[in-house]
């Protein structure tokens, strides 16, 4: 594998999983594959489970691991081609890329969507200009429309949770005070559309996400008749695609509760986190012993771990 953007970079999801809960069981058992070798972690929003995940599964293999964030550490930069760079911005991506290249082997980059511009945001402009100019591999901790990383995870959690039978799995929208990113719900749609499961995206209707990546999947706007009988509960805002990012429902009545957990087949709740409580779910739901979603944070690491292994024995 040369660049970890999409979760369908992946030459096979399942077996991928595989090796990631083997992996798992001996984290350390390929701390000497990454000797020698640089990876730089670019930040250009905040993290937790991204950054310290990320960093872990690189010292697990015996990598060096650089961290900056953009934010606060680094020369804004500036991506646009025959920009005249009078204003705030420093340092073009063409020269950063390609300097950044001279000090590491893999570069994962994280930057979030601006949900003001959908075709910039579509276009990953910041993903894409360290892939086209930095000339090493590049691994996607989250961009402006995928979170390929998380949905590896969560394939892996659903893999240690697994039922005996065919599992029905929904992803539910719930409400939230501000407009969010895409990325997190379009790459679980990705990665489910590679399962065997009956998958059933549910929301309110304004909150269709991007047809192009949801395709055949089945929508249903009746968000207890979709809950009936899940085995998994994964639920994530995200804001308008089409009234491109904006709120345009705080419906409260989405939000995840006992009530509607009993719907379930003693169903799993997932959430990528950070999460509000008791806006996106109860106390009751995130607390109980259904939730998953500690697990899900650890499995991180594992993803991460995998996906760079699998860089690293190319090089």
């Amino acid at each position: 594998m040369q660049n970890y953007l999409h979760i369908n970079d992946l030459d096979n999801l399942q077996e991928t999983v595989k090796e990631a809960v083997e992996l798992k069981k001996n984290e350390l058992k390929f701390n000497f594959i990454g000797k020698d070798k640089t990876i730089c972690l670019l930040f250009f929003n905040n993290s937790l489970r991204t950054r310290l995940s990320t960093q872990k599964a690189a010292q697990n293999l015996g990598l060096n691991c650089i961290v900056m964030n953009f934010g606060s550490e680094g020369w804004q930069l500036e991506f646009e081609d025959g920009t005249v760079m009078d204003q705030g911005k420093s340092e073009h991506v063409k020269e950063a890329a390609k300097v950044i290249a001279q000090y590491c082997d893999i570069v994962a980059i994280r930057a979030f969507a601006s949900l003001t511009d959908k075709e910039a945001d579509k276009a990953e402009q910041v993903l894409e200009s360290f892939r086209k100019y930095a000339g090493i591999p590049v691994v996607n901790m989250e961009s402006a429309t995928g979170h390929p990383l998380q949905a590896l995870a969560d394939a892996i959690t659903m893999e240690e949770f697994k039922v005996s039978h065919k599992p029905k799995v929904v992803l539910s929208w719930a409400p939230h005070p501000r407009a969010l990113p895409h990325a997190v719900a379009n790459s679980f749609v990705e990665m489910m559309q590679l399962q065997d499961a009956d998958f059933v995206i549910t929301h309110p209707e304004g909150y269709e996400l991007d047809p192009e990546i949801t395709k055949n999947s089945k929508i249903e706007y009746n968000q207890e008749k979709a809950l009936e009988n899940a085995d998994f509960v994964y639920v994530k805002n995200w804001s308008s695609f089409k009234d491109y990012g904006k709120v345009v429902n705080k419906d409260a009545s989405w939000m995840i509760t006992v009530d509607k957990m009993s719907l379930t087949n003693n169903g799993k709740f997932m959430h990528c986190l950070p999460v509000r409580r008791n806006v996106i779910v109860t106390d009751e739901v995130i607390d109980s012993n259904n939730s998953i979603v500690i697990q899900q944070a650890n499995n991180r690491t594992y993803a991460a771990q995998i996906v760079m292994k699998k860089i690293v024995e190319n090089l």
